[in-house]
């Protein structure tokens, strides 16, 4: 069975891992598929695969229910080898995520022992690893990063020259919450901001929707109790000019449809816009969903497990 299937920055290659503990690398070429390497290191299931940006390499993260992170680089002539093992967690390593490009080549892994990690390669060329423990009690499934531009950074001129860059993620776990975590300079880590409750069953998924600076920031989830939010926050409203003060707006909650999907929803994916999520449910079709001029989400599509729209 494959688990994930991901593109990378350019869409010329094409990484599927699956049950049987391989990753196999695809070079694409229009509507033309060419089959690369199957890379075997894992011992057990591949749950997720993540593409590094390009300005680090050729390089691809694997997470597995072997306990393990693995870091693939490819060199010219001999494809893709194992640079880094992160072998930190004591059980399935269910979800990857690399930061976006600006925060450096940074990789959030979420567990099933409840912990999370970021594995970051400094300066000094070598590999640190940041554990935060008890992230969610029961194990974490889902992890996803912030935009590391903020919530209505173009809405005022000169804005995004003067503003830090955004350093966020969420994680969804199987205590039924989402957390959203933010990186403090005094602690150098990240600590909890906020919890959104909601969900009656595990999270499955979390995905920030990709922003251009709009004043609102989207968070899709998807659970076990076959429901799908859209959380929203809009941009801070400043209190006063010259008080440097902004209060910082509510998360809010949207159930995407009217009445439960009918299975399991496994999996939330933004399109690159950010203005189109699509949804994978356990009766093996996957809806398309948009958000209309009246802030009501509207099915648009829906492609059944033969890729046919319904």
């Amino acid at each position: 069975m494959i688990h994930d299937a991901q593109l990378d920055y350019y869409g010329k290659r094409l990484a599927t891992c699956s049950s049987d503990g391989t990753i196999h690398i695809f070079e694409i070429n229009g509507k033309q598929q060419k089959f690369v390497e199957t890379l075997k290191e894992h011992s057990g299931p591949v749950w997720q695969i993540s593409w590094a940006h390009p300005k680090f390499g050729s390089v691809l993260a694997s997470c597995s229910y072997d306990g393990t992170v693995l870091i693939w680089k490819e060199t010219a002539g001999s494809g893709f080898s194992v640079i880094k093992k992160h072998d930190k967690h004591q059980a399935s390593v269910n979800a990857i995520a690399w930061a976006p490009h600006e925060l450096g080549p940074v990789l959030l892994c979420g567990s099933s022992d409840g912990k999370i990690s970021l594995l970051t390669f400094t300066e000094e060329g070598v590999w640190d690893a940041q554990i935060i423990r008890n992230a969610h009690a029961t194990g974490v499934n889902a992890v996803s990063w912030a935009p590391v531009i903020a919530a209505g950074a173009f809405s005022q001129p000169g804005a995004t020259q003067k503003a830090s860059l955004v350093k966020q993620f969420a994680s969804g776990g199987c205590d039924q919450n989402i957390k959203i975590w933010a990186y403090s300079e005094d602690k150098k880590s990240y600590d909890v901001i906020k919890v959104l409750e909601g969900h009656g069953d595990w999270v499955r998924d979390v995905a920030y929707a990709p922003n251009i600076g709009l004043p609102r920031t989207y968070l899709a989830s998807c659970s076990q109790d076959k429901n799908v939010y859209i959380w929203t926050q809009d941009a801070p409203v400043a209190k006063g000019t010259g008080s440097g003060a902004a209060s910082v707006a509510e998360w809010s909650r949207t159930q995407l449809s009217s009445t439960p999907f009918p299975d399991v929803v496994w999996r939330v994916s933004w399109s690159m816009s950010g203005n189109v999520l699509a949804v994978s449910c356990g009766d093996n079709k996957i809806t398309l969903w948009k958000e209309n001029l009246k802030g009501e989400w509207e099915r648009i599509s829906e492609i059944n497990e033969n890729g046919q729209r319904a």
